[in-house]
Parts: C-alpha cells; sequence; structure tokens
C-alpha cells in the first residue's frame, strides 16, 4: 500500500469515526449519561480534525466550484448506482430495516445532488437560504420545513434549520 492509500483509508476510518462516536453520544444522553455523551463528542471533534488534516494532506479540499461538482458526482453515483444495488439485495435478503435506510437515503442523494447544482448555478450571488433536515430520513428542504416529510412523513416541525 502507498501513502496516499494509507491517507484514504485513514480518513475513511476517521470520519466514520466521527459519526459513530456522535451517535454513541446521543444514546448516551437519552441514557442519562451526560459525562460519557461529552466525552464521545469531544472524541468525535477530534476525529473530525484528524479527517480534515488527512484529506488536506491528499489535496481533496479544492476551490468551491470544484468541490460542489464533486459532491454533485458523489451524491448522482449514490442515488443512481450504489443505493440502488444496496435496495436490491436488501429485498432479495428481506431485510425491511435495511431496505428503509437505504430507501431513504436513496431519494435525498438526489435532492442533494439537485441542491448542489443549484449552489453551483448560483455561486457567488450571495443569496440567503436556509435548509431544513428531516432527523427521521435526512431530506433537506429548502427556506422552510414542510408540514410533513413527503419521504418518511414525520411532521415538519421535527426538522432542523441548519445554520
Amino acid at each position: 500500500m502507498s501513502t496516499m492509500d494509507n491517507l484514504e483509508d485513514a480518513f475513511a476510518g476517521e470520519s466514520q469515526a466521527n459519526r459513530k462516536y456522535l451517535a454513541f453520544a446521543k444514546k448516551a444522553e437519552d441514557e442519562g449519561f451526560g459525562q460519557v455523551a461529552k466525552l464521545f463528542r469531544a472524541a468525535a471533534e477530534a476525529e473530525t480534525v484528524h479527517a480534515h488534516k488527512h484529506l488536506r494532506v491528499m489535496g481533496g479540499i479544492k476551490s468551491t466550484k470544484d468541490n460542489l461538482q464533486e459532491a454533485i458526482g458523489g451524491e448522482t453515483h449514490e442515488f443512481t448506482k450504489m443505493y440502488p444495488e444496496m435496495i436490491e439485495e436488501a429485498k432479495k435478503e428481506g431485510d425491511n430495516k435495511a431496505l428503509q435506510s437505504f430507501e431513504f437515503a436513496n431519494k435525498v442523494e438526489s435532492i442533494h445532488a439537485d441542491l448542489y447544482q443549484k449552489a453551483l448555478d448560483n455561486l457567488g450571488k450571495n443569496e440567503n437560504v436556509d435548509y431544513y433536515v428531516c432527523p427521521i430520513c435526512g431530506n433537506t428542504v429548502e427556506n422552510s420545513a414542510p408540514d410533513k416529510c413527503p419521504i418518511c412523513g414525520a411532521s415538519g416541525t421535527q426538522f432542523m434549520k441548519i445554520s
């Protein structure tokens, strides 16, 4: 393996650790273990520092225009190839929980690609748009939360405004 391969592996591992530790923090908080939740959040932030450093060293952070184009490509790959294959496999195996998770993500990835394209098209125009995210399926919408999520049916009052 090359150093670049190692950087890619380290970036992936640190990124996954960040998300895992944030999920662990939420569970600890739900169970009343606030101090443990705080530790998980601190470690998650440290893992983000590591991941960002690895990504910078790999040359993976470019201009905003280039980053938007890369994001569009990644999201498009997910909703046209990656998730459809995962959905089919989950159907074959009868894993309904995984199927729902994949289907929610698949629907939202195309929304993300469209939002990134819109941002790319409007780059430099300094438009102020608010974004809201459904905590159940990840649906991402502009300007205001819907009354009801069109993907999972969650109440719009549950949507999180992103700052």
